[in-house]
Order: C-alpha cells, then structure tokens, then sequence
C-alpha cells in the first residue's frame, strides 16, 4: 500500500522541524544570561540592550516591523513605533501563528512554546543578532531565514544561534521571524480587491522588510551592509530562491545559498486565488471586505486555514498558502522556464543531502519490501517505476529496497531540482554558482537516517553539539570545521573555497562540479549523472 501522508501529518512533521530548527536540537546552547554583561546599541527605531556573553554581543527580539494585527493584516509591512528609552533585547520575540486550535498539542500546551520557543503572536516582526564588536568594523552578514516550510517555523532554535558561527567568521549572524501560512502567504486580490494586490506574498515582503533594517542598521552592531548573505535550508532556502527572484530585494544581499529548498516553481495566481476563496468559505463569509477579514479572531483564522488545506488538500509549496507568482512583488517564478535575472549576479551556493526524505516519513517506510517500494516510486514518477528503480539499484547494489526509495524520492523532490536550478542559473553568465552534495550518515537510530533532511544546518552553524543528528558523533565536529568555515568563506568573498576542502569549481553545465561533503570530502564532475537524466526526464525537466 502506498502511503501518501495527510495534510495533517504533514504540519505536524513540518511543526516538528520547525520547532528543532530543522535538526532536531538538544538545547545545549541557551545562553546563561545571569553570567552576561549587558552591552548597547542604537537603531533606527530605539536604542536596545543585549548581552555580552564571553566576547558575542547578542541582542533578540529587535522589532524590525509593526505588529500585523487589526489593520495591518494581509498588508505590506509597516516600520515599529520609536520608542524612547533603552528596550531590552535579551529575550526572543514572538514565533509567528502556525499551531492548529482547539488540537491536542494546542490543549496541552505543546505549542511552539513548548519547546523552549517563544509563543505565538501576530506581533511577530522581531530579529535577532550576534556580533562579535560594535566597533563600526564591516564584518560580512549573514542572514538566515528558517525553515518549516512557508507554514511553520521560528528564527529562535537552539541549532541555528548564531554564537558559534559569530565567533569562528568574525561575522555578524542575524536570524528573523516573519509571517507564514494564512497570515503571510493569502493572495486575496481576486476575492477583496486590489488593496491586498500583495498578500499572497506578504511573509516575503516582511523579510524584505528586515534586510532594509539590516542595510539602514548593522553598520551600528559592527555589520557591512555592502555584504549581506541571505542563506537558509528547507523552507528557509526557499524563501532564498524567492528573494532571487523579488526586485523588491534586489540590491539587498549580495551572496545567496539554498540549502535543501529548491524552489523552481512558485503558486500560480489563480490557483491562489481558488485557496483564497475557500478559506473564505471555511470561514463563513461571502464576498468579504478587508475589514471583514481583518476582524476575523485569529484563532478562527487559524482554523479555517487548516480546513482548506485538508479540503484541499494543498501542497504548500506550490498550490496555496506559500509565495504567490503575482505580477508584482514576486513577477515570476524564480527559476521557471529560466532562471530569474532579477539577482543574477548574486553568487549562488545550492545543495541538497543524500537522503532527505529519511526525515520525512512514516516509519514504515524503513521497512518496505520490493513490491511496497515499488508502489511507493510509483506513485512519483509512474511509468518510468521500472527503469527508475533499476538504474537506482545498479547504482546502489547493496541497498535495500527502503534505502532504494529513500534515494529516488530524496532525488525527486530535492536533488534533481537543486542540479536543475544551478544549471539554469549557471546559464544566466553572471554570478558563479556552487553545486553540493551531502553524504554524511548521522549515527543515530541505529544509522538508518543516513544523510537526512537538515542534517547541513548544524554543520554550518558550527553547532554540532546542539542536535540530535550530530552530537558526540565520530567526525562531526571536523566536518563542521570545514562546512562552516566554506559558508563564512562565501559570505566573505562570494566564493566558498578554503585551504581545509579541494578545490571547488564553479558549476557549468558541461562538467558539473559538484562538492560531496563527507569525512573525506570531493569534488566530481557530475557524480549521479544517471540518476539525475532519469529524473530530469521523469519530472519534465529535461530542457
């Protein structure tokens, strides 16, 4: 039988990763404040005070937007209120709404808070940053959007503070919430009028909103606005292609990398549109008017978006509740038919792991049989099945049919649109791109995750010690030397080579170079070639 996960499940999962940071944390980084000194610093809106905590400066909860309850709902992002005074920044702001009403995770409690996380607000346009100095030096910026797809998620995980990663780059980190699912991503032009013209991509103007923040203020917490890198994985790294593809953003940052969000396509308008109308729906009202909509309690708001998307049952990467392609804000897809040319200097680094969808499963998956494997692929890319699964299995010979799907619907659904978006963007002649792959197999669970979803984030961070997947793990703490020093290279330069890896090339469709992180780390020329035609071809991706 083939299993095909609920809307429900899929939140649920897309919750549970938001709420580790996409990598499972342990929680051995919150700071110990007590043992801080306070340290401040000036914004455009209000002066605020962080903690210096063994030589990092680290301010939370800067608001960067105004709340986007009553009024300010569905619409663009406004700047805070100035404020007088010296606001303390040494707790996290609020996540964004993503919890269902009235569920048992939500009656008990087991909310995003409930994971050490902040709780959930409308008031949720807050950023973090960890800075080495306010000296006015210009250290490289990096900015990371979060995962959870466009739905879930928060910029407050212990795996992604930005501690670590500060201290190894003499860099300045800063992480943001924005809003999400219903509340970010509504397209409710056709259904209210042209004053929400934007909705459908509101969650990505709030992020274009912080790096405007971050161009008027990092100068001031020892930042270069002249180099900013937005990077993020999962939903994170696509909420980078999106920003690819935004003239609103463009000018903003100056370096981007995706890290296992490969976006090639966006929601269409009229599919938004449809969702739009069903939530209305959902939510009893016929042809509303913003204030209507506006008036909506949010925790009914919130529950009429998880009736649509059960009713529906919208995939929200491409169907409803994510960026909307809708002339505007966001006037194509970013890399359909082409590679958008709106950022295209920008140099890229786009990736993928070897097993992603280990992460992102049922448990019976880890122990089909050829026949409910078979099911399984065939459910992806239905007639080629046969073809598929023997190429997968030549390839891979000692592999079993679990670890056989695993490789074909990790491929399906992220490498070969990471392989297509570096080769399309490659095509454009400006900006250099970097194609990776990621092979190393955490230990855990006996070893059956292999190379999962998210395993990169805490590699990147420097933050080894802080999941699940990596802790005390044999190897990773050298990995993480080299991972983490690649990603603060790029920021630094726009290219990622460093002494402590092979030389990476920059990808072209010819040879396509391509960097296998693992314990021994390599550089091949397009090492999966034909599994990645195989899948070029299954997905109409061929030209």
């Amino acid at each position: 039988m083939i299993h095909k996960p609920s809307r429900r499940e899929f939140l649920k999962h897309g919750s549970l990763l938001a709420l580790s940071g996409g990598a499972l944390a342990t929680g051995v980084l919150r700071p110990a404040l007590a043992q801080a000194r306070a340290v401040e610093a000036e914004t455009s809106f209000g002066r605020v005070r962080g903690a210096d905590a063994n030589g990092i400066k680290t301010f939370k909860g800067i608001p960067y937007g105004a709340s986007t309850t009553g009024a300010n709902r569905f619409k663009p992002p406004l700047d805070p209120a100035k404020w007088s005074g010296v606001r303390d920044a040494l707790e996290y702001g609020s996540s964004a709404p993503q919890r269902e009403p009235g569920t048992r995770a939500s009656q008990s409690g087991l909310s995003v808070a409930s994971a050490g996380l902040p709780a959930e607000s409308e008031d949720c346009l807050v950023l973090n940053v960890w800075t080495p100095a306010l000296d006015g030096a210009k250290r490289p910026v990096m900015f990371w959007c979060h995962g959870g797809g466009f739905a879930t998620g928060s910029g407050s995980s212990p795996v992604t503070d930005g501690t670590n990663l500060a201290r190894r780059g003499d860099v300045v980190v800063v992480s943001v919430n924005h809003r999400l699912n219903v509340l970010g991503f509504t397209y409710l032009a056709d259904l209210v009028g042209p004053d929400l013209a934007q909705s459908g991509d509101a969650g990505m103007l709030d992020i274009v909103h912080a790096l405007n923040w971050v161009r008027e203020n990092i100068v001031r917490f020892g930042g270069d606005p002249g180099r900013v890198t937005v990077f993020g994985q999962s939903g994170g790294g696509r909420k980078v292609a999106t920003l690819l593809a935004m003239p609103s953003a463009k000018g903003l940052f100056h370096r981007a990398v995706i890290e296992s969000g490969a976006t090639i396509k966006l929601v269409e308008r009229e599919q938004a549109a449809r969702v739009a109308h069903e939530l209305a729906a959902e939510l009893g009202l016929k042809n509303p008017s913003l204030r209507d909509l506006q008036a909506v309690p949010l925790e009914r708001l919130m529950s009429g978006y998880f009736a649509t998307v059960r009713s529906m049952n919208v995939d929200q990467m491409t169907m409803g509740f994510s960026p909307t392609v809708d002339g505007t804000a966001v006037p194509r897809h970013p890399f359909h038919p082409t590679a958008s040319d709106v950022s295209a200097d920008v140099p890229l680094v786009i990736g993928s792991t070897r097993t992603e969808l280990t992460l992102q499963t049922d448990a019976a998956s880890f122990s089909v049989d050829d026949v409910a494997m078979r099911g399984r692929v065939r459910a992806l890319v239905d007639a080629a099945t046969d073809r598929i699964v023997d190429l997968y299995r030549k390839a891979n010979p000692n592999a079993t049919p679990a670890e056989i799907y695993f490789l074909i619907a990790s491929d399906h659904r992220y490498g070969a649109p990471a392989m297509k978006i570096a080769e399309r963007r490659a095509a454009l002649g400006k900006g250099p791109v970097y194609l990776y792959y990621f092979r190393w197999e955490t230990p855990i669970e006996g070893g059956r995750l292999k190379s999962p979803h998210t395993i990169e984030i805490p590699f990147v961070f420097d933050n080894v010690e802080a999941s699940r997947l990596t802790a005390g793990a044999t190897g990773a703490r050298a990995l993480a030397d080299k991972v983490s020093d690649a990603w603060i290279a790029f920021a630094r330069s726009g290219d990622p080579n460093t002494p402590k890896l092979p030389t990476w090339p920059a990808f072209d469709s010819a040879r396509r170079a391509t960097m296998m992180f693992d314990n021994a780390s390599v550089v091949q020329n397009d090492p999966l070639r034909e599994q990645r035609v195989a899948m070029f071809a299954a997905l109409d991706l061929a030209n």
